[in-house]
């Protein structure tokens, strides 16, 4: 494709729940949205609303379900690929709950935290694992010939996709924090894929 016709990629990480708001990793646990996630979302709508979209998905977790349903679009195409990262026996707890355990852990470098839970070994994810199944998104998005895809999922998975997209290694992640209800876009600057806008606010 000519550089003015490439798909550019939108991320909106889902609105504000219980788990989100104080830190604990959350990938499998099927919150809901708080009252203030569900006002990001609509926040989202309103940010999303002049645009149109060729391609629009969601993880199948209902956190991001909800937010594409209150940002104004009830039918996204579920895409399992989407799903948060798997912490294993990380889930549910925060960053300095597991480096008590793991000293100097940081899920972009480390993956999963090994840990035991009930006796029993969880390992989760690891960074390859999530770099590849992120690829497919990325993949998919550039082969859609749309002009512009929607894609709602979770902090640390879209942080990851957009390393991605970048050709980054997962850990440089580390340095592109994305908010609840934050609106990123994917791009090209020339030949070179890019990060078009991070975290915007009004579009």
């Amino acid at each position: 494709m000519a550089n003015d016709e490439r798909t550019r990629l939108w991320l909106v990480r889902h609105g504000a729940t219980g788990w989100s708001e104080n830190g604990r990793h959350t990938s499998v646990t099927d919150l809901p949205l708080l009252p203030s996630g569900e006002a990001d979302a609509r926040r989202v709508g309103e940010r999303l609303s002049t645009h149109q979209f060729g391609l629009v998905l969601s993880s199948p977790r209902r956190r991001a379900v909800e937010t594409a349903r209150l940002a104004g679009f009830p039918d996204p195409e579920i895409d399992d690929d989407l799903v948060e990262w798997s912490y294993g026996a990380g889930e549910g707890l925060t960053s300095v709950e597991i480096r008590d355990l793991i000293p100097d852990w940081r899920v972009w470098t480390h993956g999963a935290p090994k840990l035991e839970r009930e006796g029993q070994f969880e390992p989760g994810e690891d960074v390859d694992a999530v770099a590849e199944r992120l690829g497919r998104v990325v993949r998919r998005a550039r082969e859609s010939g749309v002009s512009d895809a929607l894609v709602f999922g979770h902090g640390h998975a879209l942080r990851s996709l957009a390393m991605v997209w970048l050709d980054f290694p997962i850990r440089m992640a580390a340095h592109f924090p994305l908010h609840t209800g934050g609106v990123s876009i994917l791009g090209y600057e020339k030949e070179s894929p890019a990060l078009v806008a991070w975290n915007v606010g009004d579009l």
